[in-house]
């Protein structure tokens, strides 16, 4: 794993580059933040395509566990990917009413996702 940062707005970003999945389960998610919450990211990008099929299964309660998290630390985090799949009604309106606040954002792109970070 790699962390690119991107300094934007007098803002740092951490997007989280990797070819693996890095948040397989709550504690990954944990460990991610508080590495780069002691790093001084306090807004962070993560891929898709690097978080567990099983965080956008609303069931489980992994995404509800690790987004607390996040919101306790008052980490932003926007998650990059194509939710088009996700066509479960709980999924939809969790990643719609998301989309309304500022926390967590579900985004096509990393520069969509830096621009609901920063801006």
């Amino acid at each position: 794993m790699k962390i690119k940062t991107h300094h934007i707005n007098n803002s740092k970003v951490a997007e989280v580059i990797s070819e693996a999945t890095e948040l397989n389960n709550t504690e990954d998610g944990l460990n991610l933040l508080g590495d780069l919450y002691y790093q001084d990211f306090d807004k962070i990008i993560i891929h898709e395509k690097n978080i567990t099929p099983d965080f956008f299964d609303l069931k489980n309660g992994m995404a509800g566990e690790i987004l607390q998290k996040f919101s306790n630390y008052r980490v932003r985090l926007a998650i990059v990917g194509d939710f088009k799949k996700y066509t479960g009604k709980s999924m939809t309106d969790f990643m719609y009413e998301s989309n309304k606040g500022k926390q967590v954002n579900f985004v096509n792109s990393v520069t969509e996702g830096l621009d609901k970070l920063c801006y």
